[in-house]
């Protein structure tokens, strides 16, 4: 298992022995107008749904270090200042490897968002998400983010990846393991 995981802290020893890949998510927040940028994914896994930006954490760089890149490679956007607010494991039927994903905002940005050949972005108002559009998980998860809550949730999704069968999701009191 990648030694910059933290599924051993927080995940059954049944689904630690799992191999694990290790993912980063952002949400750009503009804090003045209440608006949280979203990405409309253009290809490859999540096509056609709106999401944060981020992908795979490369082997050279921090889990920071690649939620910072992928939010600069996916919109243009280079993160000054980003703080970590949650962390989801994700386990797809029929796909031994769990996604580990590790959620953050920023509110501090240099540059302005653009289209790249991965993701057009959107601005949505923070209580207007467009649920409908997104993961089925996000509606469950976004309250946390909300109430700037830190969260750790599980999710077992049948292989259409639309279908939740399982979930589990709380509030923790650190993201420091």
């Amino acid at each position: 298992m990648d030694s910059r995981s933290v599924a051993k802290h927080v995940e059954d020893p049944e689904y630690v022995a799992r191999p694990h890949k290790l993912y980063t998510l952002v949400f750009p927040v503009d804090t003045a107008t209440s608006k949280v940028l979203l990405g409309m994914k253009k290809r490859g896994f999540g096509k056609d749904k709106l999401n944060g930006f981020g992908g795979k954490v490369e082997p050279h760089e921090t889990i920071e270090q690649g939620a910072v890149r992928e939010l600069q490679e996916e919109s243009g956007l280079t993160a000054t200042h980003i703080k970590k607010i949650g962390l989801l494991f994700f386990y797809f039927e029929n796909d031994p490897v769990t996604m580990e994903v590790h959620v953050y905002q920023s509110d501090r940005y240099d540059g302005r968002p653009m289209e790249t050949d991965e993701m057009r972005p959107e601005w949505f108002g923070v209580h207007e998400m467009p649920f409908e559009r997104m993961w089925a998980d996000d509606s469950l998860w976004w309250p946390y983010a909300l109430e700037n809550k830190r969260f750790v949730g599980r999710f077992w999704f049948k292989a259409d990846q639309v279908t939740i069968t399982r979930q589990e999701l709380r509030e923790v009191d650190s993201l420091e393991f």
